[in-house]
Formats: structure tokens, C-alpha cells, sequence
């Protein structure tokens, strides 16, 4: 078994463009600044994109070398010290990406970040600013007269608007996911023969990002592992495709949109970060009124992946710390159908835009929830049931029998589980407490489901035993629990309703969570907790943030809305977020839609076709099924994929089996390179650092701010309070007393 396993970083993480009348040279290095790369970029050619990746790696003496002779041969008149030959275009920390409209090619680059969190070491950044370079010479341009507007269209898309990307750690993957590797068995990654420095080997599918140290051999022998990314949380997987093949793999870094927030929790003195990261499918992605229900594809539209990952971050290892994460879902109801927005109103009229008596298109969505994240799948259907005018209901008559259809084809373990509440009908009783209720649902669901850690019980779960933790589901392994399944939330927009729910369900996971930690002697969080709050705070920047995205307004009900504290205040606010996202939804929305269509590159500038503004709809660039004839038709009954079932309830895209085998790179490297050195990596020993840029992320928030500033009082954060004890702000926000 191995012995050890860290991270394989990638090599390039700073990088300067330089530029010349005919080529860009982009000199990228990585953290210590002891490894340089070097792209060359052609500029001559004012169509086709040409790369040329140097093999090399350079020192940092022999690439200023390099420079200078470059800057030498590319002068105008040679000897001549007053014109240069090279000169610096822009500094910058990873590639977003190539992309041409009607003209030659842009390259896009991060030229601002920001560090948002931080798992086992592993930094997570925000891109803040990115700079769109033109890549051929003015000499050499064709110039279109619709090439600006493209790229105008292309811009609409805010880079610097909730876009992650991690050098070290692979934010397209579940933490149970990256972390499966280390339970594996030894023989699936051992060859008969050593590879050569560098060489590229067959190797599981699942290949994590971890490398192992065998003992045995006279030399230690040390394999850094690539992971391939989960692309449908990819949002620049397209532009990347182009050159993926063509460049050393380092030069590649994936982006994804959606949230990513870090809390820490003190625990009397004890640290514990709770990190919540949501990933937006780039599938079938869109604005709120424009994409509903789900393609010919199974994709469903604004689908996010919600994953809270707690950790004693006391200890930084993966391999030495304690992780916990689980993982729910949030996505439009898996029909065809749509709103006809010819007609400005506030609710415009849901249709069904084709029959499907076989259920064909949620049998493609739930199996890809099943290859994913393994059975059961738990839906949470939130709209409503009676109303006036049938409007939301036309769904739930649709989904409940397509359900029905489907399981009677799966063996009754591994049924998809349905659960209809009207949440709204429930809210605007008096005799109803929505949270209580929904507070029982996600008790059902956390126990069905389980969560993954990666240790086992501690001793403290044996000397002071719970009922609740005896028959918590999920899949116990050696080292640890692995959640199997998922609760899927959905109401008509999956917006204010299901951000609710999915925080009842994560504050209930959370108990749990900091319960097989050790931190609290219950698997049970109360309201009005220094922890609770602190979690909601989490939920709600979350929630606002996917809304903003998909809906064009921050959320207009939150958790004390359905816990009915809310201030008065909060009514007009309420009111006035309403507005916004009925402004947006009728004047901005088709704009975004054709930006995020350009930037996803669903949609291609050619001379041979329409424009993207002359398109009557843009149907036919998310349904490209409907657009070919099928060679295989799908069976109705066997709608699954072949093998999955054998593995059930684990995830098939987490099993270590044969059938799942798949070639990766592998790398042959030191014991102690700095490349999979995360010490060296966090700490920077090689350079003069300081305590606040080491030690201190930007996090939303603290429990510090919840916790009371009187003497006197219980420091924990479960304990509940009172109001008198937090205080109140205007708004309703929770905020501390000064200090006595």
C-alpha cells in the first residue's frame, strides 16, 4: 500500500507576454520561479491559430538568456540600444482560453486574482480581471465589419463575476471524488514496469490527483497523477480544445462559474472551515425565462452542484487532517417545456413543448445522476399543487408519472424516490411551520444518504453513542463513510423555495458532519447559534449569487422569511428585488443568453451562417440531437448505462474496477519535488513572506462576528442566544455588541 500521497500542482502559475512584430512569446513559471516554459505564438498567419510548445524547461538564468536574444535578433536596426525587439505586453496567472469570431484568434488571460479558500493547501482564487489580447499583426488583419460586435457580445459575459479556478485541486470533482484515490487498492496504480521520466501510462479513470511513494524499491519512486476534469462544470472547456492536445498539460487550467465562500468556525480556540462551493453546469446553461426544463441531451437548465465541505483546520494534510463534504443537487424539472415570453407579465404561461410518454429525456438526466453520484436520487419537487389558474402543477402532472415509468424497470433498492411538498401553500398557513418540515425531510434524506469523510468513528462515537448515528446510510468503507446517492431540489426557477430547502438539508448534514469530526456530542444544530447563523450567512451569499446569475436579482425570500422574523423593513426590499428581476427578465436577458451562448461556444461565427442576433431562436444550438437522425436508438426499459447497476449504490465514476479504466498522464518524479510539495507550495520557505498574506484568506465571514463581545457568556457556538445578546441592525442582520 502506499505510503504517503500529496498533491501533483501544476508548474505554471505566474506568466509574462512578451510580444514581437511576427510571434508572442507567453514565458510562464511556477511558484518559486525556479521552472520557466515557453509558448511561442504565431502572428503572421490572420486566420489559423499556431502554437509552437517549447519542450524545454528553462532555469531562470537561461530564459533571461533567451530574452535577450530575442530582444537582440527582433531589433530594427541591430546594435541599435534605443529601439527594443521584445517588449512586455501583460503579466498574467493562467489561460482562459483561445477564441475567433470572423477575424484571427484572441487568447484571454487572468491578469487579476484573488484568494477566496483554502482545502488541505490547496488555494482557490477568484478571477478578478482578465485581458482579451488580439493575437495577429495589424500588418497581416483581415478586418470583418461584424468582428466588434462579437466581441462586445463575447464580453457580456463577466469574467470577473464568480469565476473559480485552483492550480493544485480540481474544482470539477466532489472532495469524494479527488479523495477516493487514497482507499483504492495499490494494484490498479502499480505497473509491471517502470515508466520512464515523464512518461504516459495506462491508468484508472478516477486518477484523483495524488502521488504515491514505493517503499520497496532502492530509489523511491514518486507518481504525479492528472486528473481529467468533470467538463460539464467546465465553463472554458471549449476554448481550451483547441490547444489541449498541442501544449504540455501544465499550460492548462479549468475555470468554473457559480460560488465559492469559506467560513471558519472557533469552537472554543479550535479552528474548523466550512466551505461551500456551487458549480453551474455548462450545459444547457442560460437566463431564467429563456432556458427551462432540459435539451434532447438530458441536461436541464440552471442545474448547480452544491458541495459543503467541513475540516478540523488544524491540520492542513489531506492525508493526516479530517474532511467531510456533502452534496446535493439543484436543477429544472427534466421535462421539455418552456414560457412564451411574446407577452410582458410577471408569470408568463408554462407549456409543454413536446410529448414523452417514455420518459426519454429524464431517463437521460437520471442516469447521468446516477453514473455520478450512485442511488438513491432523491428528488424534492417544491411547486405548488393547488392554485387558481393551472400554472406550476402542469409540471408535477408530468414528472410524477415519468418517475413511475422509470422505476419499474430499476430493482426496488435503487428506485428514484419522489417527494412532492408545496412549500408555498405551507408558508401562507399559520398553523404550519415550514422548517419544521422541512427540517423532518432532510433528517430522511442525510440518513438515506450518508456523507463522505475520510475517517473512521472515533472513540468519543463509542463512549457517548447516538441513535440517530447507528443507522445513517451512505457506504462505510475502511477509512471512512462515502455518501452514496443525492436529494435533487427543484421548485419552478429553483431559486428562492429551493435555496431554503437545500440550507435545511445542509444544515442538517452539517450536524452530522461536525458530529463524525468529534466537535459536538449530538448530530443536532439549533437556530440562533453563533454556527447556525454563520452557515446561513453562507447560504444566503450563495443563494444571492446563483440567483444574480440565473434570475438577474438577488433572492426575494430568504430563511427568516419562511421562519416569519423577518423585519418589516425586509417587505420593501422584497419588493423592490421583484422589480429587478422582472426588469431583467424582460430587457436584459436575451443579451446575456447570446453572451453566454458565444462565450460557451454553443454557438460558432462563420460566414456560411446567420449571425448570432439574426437567429429567431436559439433552440436548435442546445437540441443538436433533434438535428440528426438517431443510429442507436436508447431502449425505454434498459434506459441506464451498461454497468452501472453492477455497482450500485456506489457511483459508477467512483469505482475501482477494470471497466473504468481510461488513459491519464503519469509523471516519474523526485521524492522531494517542488511540484507535488504542498508545504513549500503554501508556505513559500523560498521567499520573504508575512504572516497576514500566509495565514489570512479573504473569507465571507467569521464566527467571530456572531459570537457575543459580554462577559459572562457561553463562548461556544451552539449555544442558542438571544436576541438581546446578538443585537439587531436594521435590516435584520445579526450584528455584535461592543465590547464591555
Amino acid at each position: 500500500m502506499p505510503q504517503s500521497a500529496a498533491t501533483s500542482i501544476s508548474g505554471i502559475q505566474k506568466m509574462v507576454l512578451y510580444e514581437t512584430r511576427a510571434r508572442y512569446f507567453l514565458v510562464g513559471t511556477n511558484q518559486a520561479q525556479t521552472k520557466h516554459r515557453v509558448l511561442k505564438i504565431d502572428r503572421t498567419e490572420p486566420k489559423d491559430l499556431v502554437l509552437i510548445d517549447d519542450k524545454h524547461v528553462y532555469s531562470q538564468q537561461e530564459v533571461r538568456e533567451l530574452l535577450g536574444r530575442l530582444d537582440l535578433g527582433n531589433r530594427t536596426k541591430i546594435g541599435q540600444k534605443g529601439s527594443s525587439g521584445l517588449s512586455r505586453a501583460v503579466s498574467a496567472f493562467g489561460i482562459v482560453g483561445f477564441v475567433h469570431f470572423l477575424e484571427g484568434y484572441y487568447i484571454v488571460l487572468i491578469t487579476k486574482r484573488r484568494k477566496m479558500a483554502d482545502i488541505g493547501g490547496h488555494s482557490i482564487y477568484k478571477i478578478e480581471d482578465t485581458s482579451m489580447i488580439y493575437i495577429p499583426n495589424d500588418s497581416v488583419r483581415v478586418s470583418h465589419p461584424d468582428e466588434a460586435r462579437y466581441v462586445r457580445i463575447f464580453q457580456n459575459v463577466d469574467l470577473s463575476s464568480n469565476f473559480y479556478f485552483s492550480y493544485s485541486y480540481d474544482l470539477s470533482h466532489s472532495l469524494q471524488y479527488n479523495l477516493t484515490l487514497l482507499q483504492r487498492p495499490y494494484e490498479l496504480w502499480t505497473s509491471p514496469t517502470l515508466p520512464a521520466e515523464g512518461e504516459v501510462q495506462t491508468q484508472s479513470k478516477n486518477d484523483g490527483f495524488d502521488i504515491f511513494e514505493d517503499e520497496g524499491l532502492p530509489t523511491q519512486v514518486v507518481y504525479g497523477l492528472q486528473n481529467e476534469p468533470y467538463y460539464k462544470y467546465v465553463w472554458n472547456g471549449k476554448l481550451l480544445e483547441r490547444v489541449k492536445d498541442i501544449v504540455h498539460h501544465d499550460w492548462l487550467m479549468y475555470i468554473i462559474h457559480g460560488f465559492c465562500g469559506q467560513s471558519k468556525l472557533l469552537i472554543y480556540g479550535r479552528p474548523v472551515h466550512i466551505t461551500l462551493i456551487a458549480r453551474r453546469s455548462s450545459k444547457f446553461a442560460g437566463t431564467r425565462f429563456l432556458k427551462r426544463g432540459a435539451n434532447c441531451e438530458g441536461d436541464v437548465a440552471n442545474e448547480v452542484e452544491t458541495e459543503q465541505i467541513v475540516n478540523d483546520a488544524a491540520v492542513m494534510s489531506f492525508t493526516a487532517g479530517s474532511y467531510s463534504s456533502y452534496v446535493q443537487v439543484r436543477g429544472s424539472v427534466p421535462l421539455y417545456w418552456s414560457q412564451d415570453i411574446s407577452t410582458m407579465m410577471p408569470k408568463p404561461p408554462i407549456r409543454l413543448d413536446q410529448a414523452d410518454p417514455y420518459a426519454h429525456v429524464a431517463a437521460l438526466h437520471f442516469d447521468q445522476m446516477l453514473q455520478r453520484f450512485g442511488s438513491p436520487i432523491i428528488i424534492l419537487n417544491l411547486v405548488k399543487k393547488r392554485e387558481k389558474r393551472r400554472h406550476e402543477r402542469i409540471l408535477s402532472e408530468e414528472l410524477y408519472p415519468a418517475v413511475i415509468n422509470l422505476n419499474q424497470f430499476l430493482p426496488p433498492e435503487n428506485c428514484i424516490d419522489y417527494i412532492a411538498w408545496d412549500m408555498a401553500r405551507y408558508t401562507k398557513s399559520k398553523l404550519c411551520n415550514v422548517l419544521d418540515r422541512l427540517s423532518m425531510i432532510a433528517e430522511n434524506v442525510v440518513k438515506r444518504t450518508g456523507f463522505y469523510i475520510n475517517r473512521s468513528d472515533f472513540y468519543c462515537h463509542t463512549v457517548r453513542p447516538d441513535d440517530r448515528w447507528g443507522d445513517l446510510g451512505g457506504h462505510i468503507t475502511a477509512s471512512g463513510r462515502v455518501q452514496t446517492g443525492v436529494l435533487r431540489t427543484n421548485c419552478v426557477d429553483c431559486l428562492d423555495r429551493t435555496n431554503t430547502a437545500q440550507f435545511m438539508v445542509g444544515k442538517c448534514a452539517l450536524a452530522y458532519q461536525l458530529f463524525a469530526l468529534g466537535m459536538i456530542d449530538k448530530p443536532r444544530l439549533q437556530f440562533d447559534t453563533d454556527c447556525v447563523r454563520l452557515f446561513e450567512e453562507l447560504y444566503e451569499d450563495h443563494g444571492d449569487t446563483l440567483s444574480l446569475q440565473y434570475g438577474g436579482s438577488q433572492l426575494v425570500h430568504r430563511v427568516k422569511t419562511y421562519r416569519k422574523i423577518a423585519p418589516w423593513t425586509q417587505h420593501s426590499k422584497d419588493i423592490m428585488q421583484t422589480l429587478s428581476r422582472y426588469y431583467s427578465n424582460a430587457f436584459s436577458d436575451a443579451d446575456r443568453q447570446d453572451a453566454i451562448n458565444l462565450f460557451l461556444q454553443v454557438y460558432q461565427p462563420s460566414e456560411s451562417k446567420p449571425h448570432l442576433w439574426e437567429l429567431p431562436t436559439d433552440f436548435y444550438l442546445h437540441h443538436k440531437n433533434t438535428m440528426a437522425l438517431p443510429q442507436d436508438r436508447r431502449s425505454y426499459t434498459l434506459w441506464w448505462t451498461a454497468g452501472i447497476l453492477s455497482y450500485l449504490p456506489v457511483p459508477y465514476d467512483e469505482v475501482p474496477c477494470e471497466d473504468n479504466m481510461k488513459k491519464v498522464k503519469v509523471k516519474r518524479v523526485n521524492r522531494f519535488e517542488e511540484s507535488i510539495d504542498i508545504y513549500t507550495e503554501f508556505f513559500r520557505p523560498y521567499e520573504l513572506t508575512s504572516f497576514d498574506d500566509t495565514f489570512c484568506i479573504a473569507m465571507t465571514n467569521s464566527a467571530r462576528e456572531f459570537m457575543p463581545k459580554t462577559v459572562g457568556v457561553d463562548p461556544s457556538p451552539f449555544t442558542v442566544r438571544k436576541p438581546e445578546e446578538t443585537g439587531k441592525s436594521v435590516l435584520g442582520r445579526e450584528i455584535s455588541l461592543p465590547r464591555l
